[in-house]
C-alpha cells in the first residue's frame, strides 16, 4: 500500500507533501454549483469587488477538500478505513483564483483500537499554505488506520485470540 499504517505514524512528525495545486476559477465554480452554495463572494465578480477582499474568494469547502486530499497519497491511500471526524477547521486567510497551495501534515496523537485489534486511531493536523507561505487552512481530523499484519498477529496473540 502507498499509505502509512498505524505503526508508521510518529506523534510530532511533520510530512511536507510534494504535490502542490494551483486553484482555478473553474474549480471554484464547480464546487460552488455542486454544493448549491450561491454565496456571491464565490460567484459574482461585481459583488466581490465591493467586499473586504476586493475580488472573489474560493469556496472554503473546495479549500478544505484540497487540503485534506493532497496528503492522501503520502498518508492514507489504501491504509485508512475512514475518517472518524473533522474538527477545529480554520481559514486564517482567503484563497483566491491563481493561488498555489501546498500542505504539511503532523501526527498529533495515536492509540490502538480497543474493539478492532487490526486498527489504530490517529489524530492528524493538515496545514495548507499559499505561494506566499501564508497559512490558509488548518484542519484536525481523526482517522481509523489499518495496522501492519505482523502487528495485528501480535495483538491477537497477546489478547488470547
Amino acid at each position: 500500500m502507498a499509505g502509512m499504517y498505524f505503526e508508521d505514524f510518529t506523534v510530532g512528525d511533520v510530512i511536507k507533501h510534494d504535490v502542490t495545486r494551483t486553484v482555478t476559477e473553474t474549480d471554484n465554480l464547480l464546487i460552488t454549483a455542486l454544493t448549491m452554495n450561491v454565496q456571491p463572494l464565490h460567484l459574482d465578480a461585481e459583488f466581490s469587488k465591493k467586499s473586504m477582499f476586493g475580488k472573489q474568494i474560493v469556496n472554503s469547502i473546495f479549500t478544505l477538500g484540497l487540503i485534506t486530499g493532497i496528503p492522501v497519497q503520502d498518508t492514507t491511500l489504501g491504509t485508512t478505513l475512514g475518517n472518524l471526524g473533522f474538527r477545529d477547521i480554520e481559514f486564517p486567510k482567503p484563497v483566491f483564483f491563481g493561488d498555489t497551495l501546498r500542505v504539511e501534515t503532523e501526527a498529533l496523537d495515536k492509540r490502538e483500537s480497543k474493539s478492532r485489534p487490526n486498527t489504530g486511531i490517529v489524530g492528524i493536523e493538515h496545514r495548507g499554505y499559499n505561494q506566499n507561505d501564508e497559512l490558509v487552512c488548518v484542519v484536525r481530523r481523526t482517522a481509523l488506520m489499518l495496522r501492519r499484519e505482523e502487528q495485528t498477529a501480535e495483538a491477537a496473540a497477546a489478547s488470547g485470540a
